[in-house]
């Protein structure tokens, strides 16, 4: 009876699943079939052909809205895992008046919708100079994942024994020799968890590109593909090839370090 119960679960588990993936994976079929096909294609609902995929590079500077997009993602990912790494090992490992009470500041800062702070931010890097720039952009997509990846990294290091710290200030090393050659090995499951949850989520932006690149020669891939559906004639195949071409970089990038994303997730759970 208790193996036919473990059977019954691992098949009911598996069919959730099954459903599940299914669920996940149609719109990437739907984009995929209906990027196969032409406008006329697309409305009959017969044929396939790749008249969208040149249609895209038509309408679209692909290749230089996914450079854009490279350079604001890997630049404020950069930012990010700085501060990240070294705020997360001061907040779990340093001690001095104040720590508690900044680091509920930080956790606060999560909790504010992006909606109600967005146009002071805007009112900020228009001050500055810097809208329709690379730099802005950058700077509000490292303020805004910067607290969620420092509680992440404080909660990390929380459950690294603070006997290796001692033992290696014992043997000479500065805190910063500490953080670089201890903590930081030791810290990459969580690093890679931060660099893959933030670059999905900056990749994947639209409202932020939207109010800070709005120049042709600056926009993001995202953001060129939201001035497509504003034209008054939609070209739904043309879309999809764009969507997909947009969606290809995060899913790739989830797939190579799905295993260190699982790990370090389930270890800051743990700790």
């Amino acid at each position: 009876m208790a193996n036919l119960r473990r059977r019954f679960g691992r098949g009911l588990t598996f069919a959730i699943l099954s459903v599940v993936a299914v669920v996940m994976l149609y719109p990437f079929y739907f984009m995929l079939q209906v990027s196969l096909r032409s406008q006329s294609q697309y409305v009959t609902k017969s044929g396939f052909s790749l008249d969208s995929w040149a249609g895209l590079f038509d309408v679209l500077p692909v290749g230089q809205q996914l450079l854009n997009s490279t350079i604001v993602t890997l630049s404020a990912l950069a930012i990010i895992l700085v501060v990240s790494t070294m705020g997360g090992f001061a907040f779990a490992k340093l001690r001095y008046s104040g720590r508690t009470f900044v680091l509920l500041a930080i956790v606060g800062g999560m909790m504010i919708p992006l909606q109600s702070i967005i146009i002071p931010e805007y009112v900020n890097i228009a001050q500055a100079g810097l809208v329709n720039k690379f730099e802005g952009a950058i700077l509000v997509y490292a303020a805004l994942g910067a607290p969620f990846a420092t509680f992440l990294m404080t909660t990390y290091f929380r459950g690294v024994p603070s006997e290796l710290i001692e033992a290696s200030i014992i043997d000479g090393a500065s805190y910063f020799q500490v953080f670089r050659r201890v903590m930081l090995p030791l810290a990459k499951p969580a690093i890679v968890t931060v660099a893959v949850l933030q670059f999905i989520q900056i990749w994947d932006d639209l409202l932020i590109g939207l109010l800070f690149l709005q120049y042709p020669d600056v926009r993001t891939i995202t953001v060129g593909l939201a001035t497509l559906q504003s034209s008054r004639v939609i070209n739904i195949p043309v879309l999809m090839a764009g969507s997909l071409v947009s969606a290809l970089p995060a899913v790739i990038v989830y797939l190579i370090f799905q295993r260190y994303l699982i790990a370090g997730l389930t270890m800051g759970m743990r700790k």
